[in-house]
């Protein structure tokens, strides 16, 4: 085996790691949404009975049909972090992340039969929805 000197290997490794970061780049791009039309859709619920488990349980399976919902390009079921600031809200119980290719996507979502069962299965668990949509800002 060849010796290396302590800066052919540096030069080496540094080498070999940005090669590996612009390949993990280059994925991440491949199935990143494009971003001129990107809507995201997020969803934050109030549960009636929060310290019920049936009812969170029931709540998590209802979430969870959600993303099989082919429009749906990237998915987040999630819960309130453990974070204490002043304008940090942690009153819900869970929150959905969807993101769709765009607005057209996002209509089709909402009279999508899976949501609508959804919805059917699962309003009578909350109290309250809260919904933030957004699309991307325009530099003017």
């Amino acid at each position: 085996m060849k010796k290396v000197t302590r800066s052919e290997f540096l030069q080496k490794s540094t080498l070999a790691l940005a090669g590996a970061g612009l390949a993990g780049a280059a994925a991440t791009e491949a199935q990143a949404v494009p971003v001129s039309n990107m809507f995201v859709h997020h969803v934050y619920f109030w549960m009636k009975n929060p310290d019920s488990k049936e009812d969170r349980a029931r709540l998590l399976k209802g979430l969870q049909t959600l993303p099989t919902i082919e429009v749906i390009k990237t998915a987040h079921i999630g819960v309130p972090a453990d974070t204490n600031r002043p304008v940090i809200d942690t009153t819900y119980q869970f929150s959905l992340l969807l993101v769709f290719n765009n607005r057209k996507d996002q209509d089709i979502y909402q009279t999508h039969p899976t949501h609508l069962k959804f919805v059917e299965d699962c309003s009578g668990l909350w109290t309250k929805v809260t919904v933030y949509d957004s699309v991307n800002a325009v530099t003017v």
